[in-house]
Order: C-alpha cells, then structure tokens, then sequence
C-alpha cells in the first residue's frame, strides 16, 4: 500500500515536472485578442522571455526582451518564481528515488529513508506554488487590462502556456501530498518492529538497583 502510493506520488511530480518546461517553452502565454476586430491580419503572442507576431500568410516573427530591467516586475517574478520551480521539482525528484522504501540508494534504513522522502515531497510542493503563483500572477495581470476600459494597449487573453503551467502546479501539489501521506502512514508490522524490546540485561540491572537503593529507605538507627 506504501510502495504503491510512494511510486504514485513519484510520477506525479516527474510529470509536473516536465510540464514546467513544457510551460516555458510554450510562447502561447497571452495572446492578442480579436474581441471587436472585423478584421485581424496579424496576431501578437508573448511568453516570459519573448514577443511574436504572425501575420495572417503565415509568416511571423520573434523577438526576445531587450532588457531585464525594463520589464515589468510581474514578469521578472514570474521567470523568478518557475526557475525556482524547477529548482524545487529537481531536488524533490532526487530526495523521492533515494527516500522510497524499494529503493536500495541510501541504505535500509526506512526511518531515514522515510524522512528523506517525506523532504522530497516537501520539495514537490514548493514547486506546485512557485508554479502556480507564478501563473496565476501572469493571468491577473492579462485579465486586469483586459477589463480596464482605460487601458489604451493591446489587449491580450489567455494563452495555452498557463494553462499548462496550472496543469504541472496541481500534478506537484497532488504528488507532494500523496508523498507526505505515504511517509505518515505505517502498517501494522511496521508499528511493531520499532518498539522498544528491553533485554535480560536490563532487567539484572534493574533488580540489582533495586537490591541497592532498598537500604535507602531506612534511617541509620536500622543498623545499630
């Protein structure tokens, strides 16, 4: 039951992974609207890192961003935030191969083991809410200009690129909650193997304290 939730959790968080580059790559982030255009001969798409325009012969063109600095600060949180993402979703990965119980990496320890990988899912989790943060900011800021009467820009919608984003950030989530659950949970077996079994020993040495702490409660005057 264990292994099973473990090896769920692990492919859950592979596949949110993957999806954060997925995400990066897409250059769907927002696309330019047609809300109210008869015609529409070209069409701006963006992503974290560059601008495109397509016409409607099919010929497009990219550019990437000029200058860090000069974007906008919900950008240069976003490409912060999925960079970290990545970061998280790589060390979360790391510590859940070396943390499963199956898993001879780390020795046969499962109380270390168990620990390490209820970190891995700790890191799955960051990466689902530097995900999600990241895309659901982006898409704040599309749908705040898009309702704002006096903006006088170009309006743009949501693109496929965060939807995907969304996609990896509840596959992390879900992994990393699958994990911490797999970690808290024990059979019953596995309850008994780590009480406490005194030995013989200990109960010598117990009765032989006994035997010499049993003067103690008598006064000097028992001896005379």
């Amino acid at each position: 039951m264990k292994e099973s939730i473990e090896v769920i959790a692990l492919f859950l968080g592979f596949v949110g992974w993957i999806l954060v580059f997925v995400s990066l790559e897409d250059q769907y982030w927002k696309e330019s609207t047609t809300d109210g255009s008869v015609i529409v001969t070209s069409t701006i798409y963006e992503n974290l890192w560059m601008s495109c325009a397509s016409e409607s012969t099919g010929i497009y063109n990219c550019r990437d961003f000029p200058s860090l600095f000069a974007l906008p600060g919900y950008i240069q949180a976003s490409r912060a935030l999925m960079i970290a993402s990545i970061v998280f979703g790589t060390f979360g990965l790391v510590a859940t191969l070396v943390g499963m119980q199956f898993s001879k990496i780390g020795g046969e320890s499962y109380v270390l083991k168990g620990r390490i990988a209820a970190i891995g899912g700790v890191f799955f989790l960051l990466q689902g809410i530097c995900t999600m943060i990241a895309v659901s900011w982006y898409a704040a800021n599309i749908t705040q200009q898009f309702f704002d009467q006096l903006y006088a820009g170009t309006k743009y919608e949501i693109g496929k690129g965060l939807y995907i984003g969304w996609s990896s950030a509840v596959l992390a989530i879900c992994g990393g909650s699958c994990l911490l659950c797999a970690c808290s949970f024990k059979s019953p077996n596995e309850k008994i193997s780590y009480l406490y079994q005194p030995t013989s020993r200990g109960h010598v040495l117990s009765t032989v304290a006994t035997t010499h702490t049993a003067p103690s409660n008598y006064g000097r005057n028992a001896y005379v």
